[in-house]
Parts: C-alpha cells; structure tokens; sequence
C-alpha cells in the first residue's frame, strides 16, 4: 500500500489512473500551515504583533491576533523606507542573519514530521514583489516596474541573493523536502502586472532561486491565491513543482491543459465563499462547496483540493473542508474504478 507522501508524489507526477483524492496538505504536519517554522522566518515576520511594529527592514507593520487576517505592512508615502526608486540602494539596509539562532525547535519539528512519514516543508514570506511594495507604497511599486524597470530589476537581483542566503541555512539545517514560497501576484479578478513585465522584472530572479532549490533536492511550492492566468507556464518556466492558492476565478482547466502535466494545482475552493462567520454559511454549504470542487477538477488529474491560504480565517471551517475533501475525496475516487 502507497503511504500518503507517495499518493501525493503521484497526483503531482500526473499518474492515471489516481492513487488518492484528499485533502492536499493530508501527508503534511497537522500544524498551522502545514509547514516547519524556522528561525529565520520568525526572526525576519513572525515576531511581528501588535498596532505599529516596524521589522529588521525598517517597514512597519500591524497584526492583532483575532482581529487581522494576517501581518499586514503599513507603508505611506511618509513612512515608505524607498523614497525614489532610483536611489533604492541609498535606503535600504539589508538586516543580517544572526548566527546565534536557536534551530532546535524546528530541527524538533522536522524530526517529528520524518518519524510520521509526513512531508517536511518550510515556509519562506516575503516574495520579490510582496519585499518591494513593502519597502515602497503598493502603488509607487506598480508604477516604478513600468517607469524605471532597471532599478526594479537590479532591486529583485539583490534580494534574490539575501533570499539565496535563507535557502542555504534552511537547507544546511533543516533538509526541506518542500519549500512553501510566498508571493501574491494579482487580486482575485486580475494581476497587479502582465506577464511580460512578470518575464522582464522576476522570471530570471525566480528562476535562480527556484534552481537552487531543485538542486538542493527540494520541491517547489508557490503559493500566489490570485488571479493569474496567462502566468502558468511561467510557473513552470522559473522551476515551480506546483502552485498552492489556485483561485477558481482563474481557468484552472484551461490553464492545466496549457502547463501539459509539468505543474501541480492545489486549491479550488473559493475561501470568499465557504470562510465566514457561522450565521453566514451553514456546514452542508461548505461541504457542497468541495464537492462541487471535486466534481470539477479533479477527474483531470494534478489537481489537489485546498483552500487558498491554507488555514481558514474562520477556524471553525477548515476541519470541515479537510474532512469533506477526504470523505468525498475518497468517495469520488472509488466511483472511478
């Protein structure tokens, strides 16, 4: 019998006939986000809680637990650490990793994750583009790809080292058997850019991150739960084993047909839809939800369901989308055979 790690390797290889319809973080740590916290990643944004609180990159941020979705950057026009783009080097310091971190508890973790068969992933924030508009305003960001795209270029090239730099410790001390990284492209009706700018200003840069990984025997996962169709081959292009966060809003049948078995889906389910309060959406909506999802896409194959941020705001609802996607996972596929 296949363990669950080895299910989930097939679904993303592209076997037929399917091995296993689930939940997609089901061979993963039962922990929030699936994913090994590192030190570097609370020492660089996890640390961050509370109204005002400006990170080892100068950007100041908010995140009350209970309240907020998540960490969110406050950057103005008077607190933006890049006042002109041209002049990026002359404003931005980037903070040194310590070499004293603490790695026992995620070394803990990883172990842990190893004795149970499950998958080892560690999750990376702060993508190129999400590290640019949170040192500049969003919109100066947008405006600075298109006007004055070498300084945009030569800004990914160099946090593309620094990120290089996180690779290297995470893969020295951990061994990931998954990257978990993190970078929002789009709102969920549209990109915040075109492909071609996406081709000019990041392809090469993820591209050599991504390449790093691969050669670290690690697999990529992008997470980007946005509108981004146009954008899947470039996925594929850049060294991406499989995108988490696929929105329906996008043609995801379309788009898997366009990346001819080379990309992994993970998503579907519309969290605008099912992620709310009690008296706004019952469980048997939920359940239907994922059904439906089921029903759609996974008879194409390389499609795994999920919602787009993994965890559900409304925590009440994500054991209800595990169990659903694994009872009506499990029934779905028996009625293939």
């Amino acid at each position: 019998m296949l363990s669950g790690k080895e299910k989930f390797l097939s679904v993303m290889r592209g076997e037929m006939p399917l091995k296993w319809m689930g939940y997609a973080f089901e061979p993963f740590p039962k922990t929030p986000f699936h994913a090994v916290i590192d030190p570097i990643t609370i020492w660089d944004i996890l640390f961050i809680q509370g109204e005002y609180v400006v990170d080892n990159w100068g950007v100041a941020h908010r995140f009350i637990p209970g309240e907020d979705p998540g960490i969110i950057p406050i950057v103005t026009e008077e607190n933006q650490v890049i006042k002109d783009m041209a002049k990026w080097r002359d404003y931005v310091t980037f903070p040194q990793i310590p070499d004293d971190l603490d790695w026992s508890a995620a070394k803990e973790a990883a172990a842990a994750a190893r004795e149970a068969d499950e998958f080892v992933m560690c999750a990376t924030f702060r993508g190129l583009f999400e590290r640019l508009h949170c040192l500049r305003t969003f919109e100066n960001t947008l405006v600075d790809m298109y006007i004055d795209p070498d300084s945009c270029y030569d800004f990914f090239g160099a946090y593309t080292d620094w990120k290089l730099q996180v690779a290297e410790r995470l893969c020295d001390e951990i061994g990931p058997d998954i990257i978990h990284s993190h970078d929002d492209w789009g709102s969920k009706q549209q990109p915040f850019f075109s492909p071609d700018k996406f081709e000019e200003l990041l392809f090469p840069h993820y591209k050599r991150l991504y390449d790093y990984y691969k050669k670290r025997g690690v697999i990529v996962q992008h997470h980007c739960d946005s509108f981004i169709q146009g954008f899947e081959n470039y996925l594929v292009g850049i060294g991406a084993d499989m995108w988490q966060g696929a929105l329906p809003e996008n043609d995801l049948i379309a788009m898997r047909e366009n990346t001819k078995g080379k990309l992994l889906y993970l998503g579907g389910l519309d969290q605008g839809v099912i992620d709310r309060p009690q008296d706004e959406v019952t469980e048997e909506e939920i359940r239907a939800h994922v059904r439906a999802a089921i029903d759609k896409y996974a008879p194409g194959g390389l499609w795994l369901p999920c919602i787009g941020g993994i965890e559900c705001i409304n925590t009440w609802v994500t054991p209800i989308v595990i169990d659903e996607c694994n009872r009506y996972g499990a029934e779905w596929l028996a009625g293939q055979q």
